[in-house]
């Protein structure tokens, strides 16, 4: 892991964001010294079920909320830490990720941008956890209905799984590195619905192709992948709220869009519903040597993909 501490003064030297720790990337993605945090774990705010189980704690409850500036713009945000719990969402958790999107829509920020990194709902905490999610996933929309876009960053090594999977794409915009994963269930979920013959989840290999970063771009599910790098991520950031701030582009989902992804996802399911593989996806979109797509740069890739990719 490289440690420099910002990509301002080293834009040359990557910071991978995948190894950071959310509080770095909130330090590291935004202008120096502009995040501060709501409350934060000086003001212990922890979860009531954990104690009860004898299971650790966090001060933070494993997200950390503020506001900052990106570019000059002042946005809010939020970090989930993996390195607790997997950045899994319960009671408190979850209502901080509400309360700062309610709050965003009270003052009229000019973007929301949620660093993602989650295996979904705590299970510790059952149905507060699952409320939990579903709140979240309704202020999201809230927020966009007001006007407020919402920009969702994809890049740790949990990626963004179950509830946190789908309110990344309830998101305006859904920013993704390779090495980060968006899907509803986990390889292990899978394996242990479904059986190993459906999916074998210690196929690492299968794993990354089938919800990693490259996939979902192609199948329409991010609009924007970069390497990992923390100022690659930061760049991809001020392009997306410059869309909503600059160029006028409505936030809020509308009818016309929901019915637009509908036909895209009825167009996967026909054309490759039955493909057992993503390189066999792959081939059949036309990727030139689809069998070497994890092996390119996200430049030559984002070139191969430019004219074949859903979505776009």
């Amino acid at each position: 892991m490289t440690t420099a501490l910002n990509p301002d003064v080293n834009p040359i030297r990557a910071v991978s964001y995948q190894e950071a720790t959310a509080r770095e990337r909130l330090h590291q993605l935004f202008d120096p010294g502009s995040f501060e945090e709501f409350l934060p774990p000086s003001k212990r705010v922890i979860s009531p079920h954990l104690g009860q189980l004898n299971a650790p704690v966090a001060f933070d409850d494993g997200v950390a909320v503020g506001r900052a500036l990106l570019g000059g713009v002042p946005v809010y945000t939020a970090a989930q830490e993996g390195g607790f719990m997997g950045g899994a969402v319960g009671e408190v958790h979850g209502a901080k990720l509400v309360g700062l999107l309610r709050r965003a829509v009270a003052d009229k920020v000019s973007a929301v941008v949620l660093l993602v990194e989650s295996g979904g709902v705590r299970l510790h905490e059952a149905n507060a956890g699952l409320i939990a999610v579903s709140e979240v996933m309704r202020a999201l929309l809230d927020a966009r209905a007001a006007g407020v876009p919402v920009i969702v960053l994809v890049g740790g090594s949990n990626g963004a799984f179950g509830g946190m999977g789908i309110v990344s794409r309830c998101a305006n915009v859904v920013v993704m590195s390779e090495e980060g994963r968006l899907a509803m269930s986990g390889p292990e979920v899978i394996e242990t619905a479904n059986g190993v013959e459906e999916f074998d989840s210690r196929d690492r290999a299968l794993v990354w192709r089938s919800t990693g970063g490259k996939h979902r771009y192609l199948m329409g599910d991010c609009q924007r992948i970069v390497a990992d790098d923390i100022a690659a991520f930061r760049a991809a950031a001020q392009e997306a709220v410059a869309q909503y701030t600059n160029a006028g582009q409505p936030a809020e989902l509308s009818l016309e869009a929901l019915e637009t992804e509908q036909r895209m996802l009825d167009e996967r399911i026909t054309r490759f519903g039955a493909l057992p593989d993503p390189v066999d996806i792959w081939t059949a979109m036309q990727i030139p040597d689809a069998a070497n797509v994890p092996m390119l740069e996200v430049d030559s890739f984002i070139a191969a993909a430019a004219t074949r990719r859903m979505g776009a």
